[in-house]
């Protein structure tokens, strides 16, 4: 009986990992470069400086201020967003344009703290597009990626629980892996990384589900609220309390010193740093101003936040970190789950676990096309159109999307600095070249595509230091000499990236050699 039930766990376990298992790769790969995004998005501005902390967070708003006001005076919103930690290393302000205002109006500005002047950079997509990615799936409308997202999370929830079932021996699994054994080695090679980051996979999942659950599970609020859009909206106010919205008075009036608001916010707070301030109605008798703290302060993915009036500073309101124990629990995985809380030492724990995440999902994808390759070559048989499939596929996407990124990084360095919409054309580069990886795994053998496309990889990574070098100032030299450790790490490594695919292909042209398959 406990056999049999092994035995449909397994079948479960395979099935899953299969459908789901190309649409998860993308996430994980996606998702783990989330947690490097502000060092991606550095690397992909080089204009910007090296980050340099301040002392005090007043002279930076009141240039922010200062700015916004000679820019932006008419606009509905804005926004200043403080250097305070690794998460946001710079002064930069965002300003809404009024309703009715031509296209154009709205904008975004990074920020000199000390002088007050625009930084100019390129138009980029960064590193924040690539890490929407994992869950926005770009291209798609938001409700149909939030389904598809969400049920593979769910089939890898389930596949993990099968996983832990059909290994007898989860642990010594852990201590066993056989080089150059063939399937042998892909089953130990997906073990490995399974046993090792186990405890990782559970809670990105679980707490991946705990994101989406609004998405997933909309008619529970039906029975205690009723249906309908009304009651949809009652339940997320009482959920997330508005923070005291206003509507323009048409009556111009000057803000209040923000040096009060700043006095004032860090003392109820204890001294702790203030993240953001927003504004709406700026110069408006019904402005507003709402302070926000650090979201990265801790594992929980709240902070507290006060709302103040824009022109008398009066403290209207104040909203909690801490709600209630069940929404505590979920600011605590939704905090656990983006990982903006951690310091250097967590942080690359979370990348390194990321890594062997997408590890254990490609080669469980290769080990079911391993499998059934040995078992129709023993019994000299022709492989079947899903065998086929699969294995170009997997070729596609285990080699190929690593490619496109690269592709990627390259467009952002070789793009005309003024092109239009030249963040978009990143995008479609990322995407218009893995869609060319799938033409080339499509119209060549498997066991040549895997070396091919890998020594394809080598090189976007190895030589893109190279370009760097090339197309900034900012190359890996410079970088060490300035001590500038985002740009000369992202250099590095891109070059053990490259390295490592290098190291594929040439393991992949050893064993082709051997037998002769290309």
């Amino acid at each position: 009986m406990k056999e049999q039930f092994r035995q449909s766990m397994a079948w479960l376990h395979t099935w899953l990992g299969l459908l789901f298992g190309w649409v998860l790769y993308f996430v994980f790969v996606t998702g783990t470069l989330g947690y490097l995004d502000t060092e991606i998005d550095r690397w992909m501005r080089p204009e910007l400086p090296v980050a340099r902390p301040a002392a005090s967070q007043a002279p930076a708003i009141l240039q922010a201020q200062r700015y916004l006001q000679d820019h932006a005076a008419q606009a509905r919103r804005w926004n200043i967003t403080l250097p305070i930690d690794r998460n946001e290393p710079y002064l930069r302000v965002f300003w809404q344009a009024a309703r009715g205002a031509p296209p154009g109006a709205s904008g975004a500005a990074y920020l000199d703290p000390e002088a007050g002047r625009r930084i100019a950079t390129r138009d980029t997509a960064g590193g924040q597009t690539l890490y929407q990615m994992h869950w926005r799936l770009h291209y798609l409308p938001a409700l149909a990626s939030e389904w598809i997202v969400g049920l593979a999370t769910l089939a890898m929830l389930i596949a993990l629980v099968t996983g832990i079932v059909v290994h007898k021996k989860i642990f010594a699994d852990f201590f066993t892996f056989r080089p150059g054994k063939g399937q042998r080695s892909w089953l130990d090679a997906h073990n490995v990384a399974s046993v090792l980051t186990l405890p990782f996979q559970l809670m990105i999942t679980y707490s991946g589900l705990v994101f989406l659950m609004f998405s997933f599970m909309p008619w529970v609020v039906t029975p205690w609220y009723g249906p309908g859009e009304a009651q949809q909206e009652a339940f997320l106010n009482e959920v997330f309390p508005p923070l005291a919205p206003s509507r323009s008075a048409g009556q111009p009036a000057p803000l209040v010193p923000l040096e009060r608001v700043l006095h004032d916010a860090q003392a109820r707070w204890g001294g702790k740093p203030v993240a953001t301030l927003g504004f709406e109605n700026p110069n408006d008798a019904n402005a507003r101003i709402h302070v926000v703290g650090d979201f990265a302060a801790g594992p929980l993915r709240a902070t507290d936040i006060l709302v103040y009036d824009g022109v008398s500073g009066e403290r209207l309101m104040q909203r909690d970190a801490w709600q209630s124990g069940p929404k505590a629990f979920r600011d605590l995985m939704l905090g656990l789950h983006e990982g903006i809380f951690a310091a250097p030492v967590l942080r690359a724990l979370y990348v390194l676990s990321g890594l062997l995440g997408a590890v254990m999902i490609a080669t469980g994808l290769v080990l079911w096309s391993v499998k059934r390759r040995k078992r129709v070559e023993r019994h000299r048989g022709k492989a079947h159109a899903g065998l086929r499939l699969v294995e170009r596929l997997n070729v596609a996407v285990v080699i190929g999307l690593p490619v496109a990124i690269g592709a990627y990084f390259w467009a952002n360095r070789l793009l005309p600095v003024d092109m239009a919409q030249r963040a978009a054309w990143e995008v479609h580069t990322l995407f218009g070249v893995w869609l060319l990886m799938f033409l080339w795994a499509a119209l060549r053998p498997p066991q040549c595509a895997w070396k091919e496309q890998a020594l394809l990889a080598a090189f976007v990574f190895v030589l893109l230091p190279g370009l760097n070098a090339l197309t900034t100032s900012r190359g890996l030299l410079p970088s060490l000499v300035d001590h500038d450790m985002v740009m000369a790490g992202f250099d590095l490594a891109a070059l053990v990236v490259g390295i490592a695919f290098a190291c594929v292909a040439w393991t992949l042209r050893r064993r082709q050699a051997r037998a002769a398959a290309c």
